[in-house]
């Protein structure tokens, strides 16, 4: 087993799932606005510093990703975020995307930047204790969209990224996001999701990125949130799965599903209704931000006399999530 499969595995095995914590500056600030937090960044830190701080964490996370910025912060105790949790032993991820950004000939489709110097950044972000890396593509629907423009700019930068992130040491979770934005079908998004991973695997093939040290972070197949179309848990599940049987190679360690704006019980629901399924050759997890820490922001609020009560309201989504699976 090579040490990219090793950690792959790690990642996606033994019942637990990836925590995102990574939102950027930007979103992170809104976040914190919206629940009456003032957007600095040694709140941005100490809120993260709830995070990883919750008791028995380690039980239902294998992996945090974290944003540069956190992981360059220390929490009160002295350590670095990528120490602390090394010592609770989970692993440390890291963004390494600048963000999506609107792609050139390509009318409100964008496509996500950051090769410029990932090489080096790779090789800085092992040394201070990462152990896998994080790259989000944005897909949408609507009329004409997504464009194979689009599509092929998006997967070719993932793949370029995995394969920088695998000759530098780090398992490079690769996420393809169809958005739920808009009023498509569930169908439509099957559709999508189904054509989107194909373009990926040809790509990752094409650069000669070593599948089984990947984690895949893709969108579970739901209709758009304006469609009005709802869904059994079921035919989501039978959706999803079917787009990657038809899709991903069994050599693929695990797929890490991301919530993409679900509530945090209908993404739980979602992810316990795959496994009943048929026999899948990929370990099924969660990679979720807003659906695992949501109720933990909206618990915590910047007082200090609810930090327990935080904790205990992002303990009690990651224990339901390992029980999903």
């Amino acid at each position: 087993m090579s040490a990219l499969n090793k950690i792959a595995r790690t990642l996606v095995s033994n019942r637990r799932g990836i925590l995102a914590a990574d939102e950027s500056i930007g979103t992170m600030s809104s976040r914190l606005e919206k629940v009456g937090v003032e957007p600095t960044e040694e709140n941005r830190r100490v809120y993260r510093e709830l995070i990883v701080t919750t008791p028995q964490l380690a039980e239902s996370v294998s992996g945090v990703i974290l944003a540069d910025e956190t992981f360059h912060q220390k929490l009160a105790n002295g350590r670095t975020f990528p120490e602390y949790l090394d010592e609770l032993g989970i692993l440390a991820g890291i963004k390494v995307d600048t963000g999506a950004k609107p792609l050139a000939g390509a009318p409100d489709e964008k496509v996500t930047e950051g090769l410029d110097g990932l090489r080096e950044r790779v090789a800085a972000y092992v040394r201070g204790g990462a152990t896998f890396a994080k790259w989000r593509a944005v897909i949408t629907i609507g009329d004409n969209r997504p464009s194979a423009r689009a599509v092929r700019a998006n997967v070719h930068a993932l793949a370029r990224y995995a394969g920088l992130c695998q000759e530098g040491g780090l398992v490079p979770i690769v996420e393809p996001e169809v958005l739920m934005d808009g009023s498509h079908s569930l169908a439509r998004c099957q559709e999508v999701t189904t054509s989107v991973l194909e373009s990926l695997f040809e790509e990752l093939d094409l650069m000669q990125v070593q599948l089984d040290g990947i984690v895949l972070k893709p969108n579970m197949v739901v209709p758009g949130s304006d469609s009005g179309e709802r869904p059994t848990v079921t035919d989501v599940a039978r959706a999803t799965v079917d787009a990657l049987h038809a899709t991903v190679p069994p050599s693929v360690p695990g797929i890490a599903f991301l919530s993409g704006g679900q509530s945090p019980e209908l993404a739980t629901q979602h992810l316990a209704a795959m496994q009943k399924l048929d026999p899948l050759p990929w370990e099924l997890t969660y990679s979720f931000g807003r659906a695992l820490v949501g109720p933990a922001l909206e618990t915590w609020r910047g007082d200090e006399g609810n930090w327990a009560a935080a904790q205990q309201a992002l303990s009690e989504r990651a224990v339901a999530n390992a029980a999903a699976r």
